[in-house]
């Protein structure tokens, strides 16, 4: 198994992590694991993840091991007495992410950071110096830096509830109110990409729907508010992503399925229509095998004459994975740097 930066930096300084109760947040699922719990002798030990891909390896490879845990808000009897955490893309999450676990572990648990230089993590102690003191550089290597630092407490009591930015916007005629939590895109607006796509998409559905990678929750709202006599799904990656696509449907009156999957892993369904704006970036970096495996393998879920309606930037070679994948794909319209292609399954 391949090991990341991240985790080649924490093996360096392993023995700067000898706890009893650790805590593992958002780290890649990796050869670490190994070599961390050989070398030490855990009464618990615990991996936190709002990944469910990285959640379904930590199963897989180390249920024998460890508790993996799938979630954004995370109760514990054991009071953790170390936290490490992958400095995230969004740095309101990290805020967010100590703040859950404020009341999760010891008063003086140590916190250790670790993240790629071109995150953002050199901005760990102005980022959160309301939330972390005592916030020391331990090691610099493999383009990443490893910090070390303490909560700052009392912090307030987590509520889930004020973490979510809210905003509104209307398309057609129809009001959106959208629920997000840190972490997630487009958090605090609508984004280009889908509302070219919710301006492009034809007005009338019905039957089954599936909104793939569908983060707060933005299109199937949309869908779901405007077209009365469908039965929508939306599944995501993310746990963060999920649990704002649930707020979001909640505020407008919408009911649906919301599931995690990774790709479309655990999704049996097929579906009349399927519609996505489709994730490409993981983490800091640039990702499109998710995407591409995605429209690889859709067209087993979708119905004869089933259509599938996706936005991409326009450099993104979607088309011809449809195109060979799916059947004759057209390109709806082509704006400010972003494409709807569709596909119908006629096979």
């Amino acid at each position: 198994m391949t090991i990341s930066n991240l985790s080649q930096v924490l093996a360096r300084n392993i023995d700067a992590l000898e706890a009893s109760d650790p805590l593992i947040i958002n780290l890649p699922i990796d050869g670490f694991i190994d070599e961390y719990s050989q070398r030490f002798k855990f009464n618990t030990f615990t991996y936190l993840t709002t990944n469910f891909e990285q959640y379904l390896l930590a199963e897989k490879h180390y249920a024998h091991k460890l508790k993996a845990h799938f979630c954004v808000e995370y109760k514990s009897e054991t009071k953790h007495d170390l936290v490490v955490i992958a400095f995230p893309k969004s740095k309101t999450e990290l805020n967010f992410t100590l703040a859950m676990i404020a009341e999760q572990i010891q008063p003086d648990a140590r916190i250790i950071v670790v993240g790629e230089n071109k995150s953002g993590i050199k901005s760990l102690a102005k980022l959160c110096k309301d939330s972390l003191r005592y916030c020391n550089k331990l090691d610099s290597a493999r383009h990443c830096i490893l910090y070390s630092a303490q909560i700052v407490k009392p912090l307030i009591m987590f509520d889930l509830e004020s973490w979510y930015k809210t905003y509104r916007f209307s398309i057609k005629g129809v009001d959106i109110d959208i629920a997000s939590l840190p972490g997630v895109f487009s958090q605090k607006e609508l984004d280009i990409g889908t509302k070219l796509l919710l301006e492009t998409l034809n007005d009338n559905f019905n039957g089954e729907v599936l909104d793939f990678g569908c983060g707060a929750g933005v299109i199937a709202s949309f869908v779901g508010k405007r077209n009365k006599d469908t039965n929508l799904t939306l599944v995501d990656v993310s746990a963060l992503a999920l649990k704002s696509a649930e707020k979001t449907l909640a505020l407008n009156g919408v009911k649906a399925k919301v599931k995690p999957t990774n790709s479309m892993s655990h999704i049996t369904e097929r579906f009349d229509y399927v519609l996505s704006n489709p994730p490409f970036h993981q983490g800091i970096k640039t990702n499109y095998h998710a995407t591409e495996s995605f429209l690889s393998n859709i067209a087993k879920h979708i119905k004869p004459n089933g259509c599938i309606t996706i936005v991409a930037n326009s450099f993104l070679k979607y088309k011809p994975i449809m195109e060979k994948e799916i059947g004759q794909t057209i390109t709806l319209t082509t704006q400010k740097g972003f494409s709807i292609h569709q596909s119908f399954y006629k096979r």
